[in-house]
């Protein structure tokens, strides 16, 4: 019983420093950010920014292509959403 404890508070300690690294690391990034020009800093905003949003639409992308594959498969119907609420009342 003991051991079990230890291994649980091992886990959460280590738990703990991944955050707190991954927590310095960010910070030490946003610091390197702030040491860059003010146009720099809107770059590389706009730069990350366009990123976000094409990884966003590659993920729509990867869920509509699923959801139609799915559909095809006859594992999802069309409904309204009162059908539905009866369907889940059955």
């Amino acid at each position: 019983m003991l051991l079990l404890n230890c291994d649980k508070y091992l886990k959460e300690d280590d738990a703990y420093m991944e955050q707190t690294t991954a927590s310095s690391r960010f910070q030490e990034v946003i610091e390197n950010v702030e040491s860059l020009p003010p146009d720099d800093q809107a770059l590389l905003i706009k730069i990350i920014r366009g990123r976000l949003i094409e990884n966003r639409r590659t993920e729509l992308a990867t869920e509509i292509a699923e959801t139609r594959s799915a559909f095809q498969r006859g594992e999802v119907r069309r409904g309204t959403m009162t059908e539905l609420m009866e369907e889940l009342s059955e």
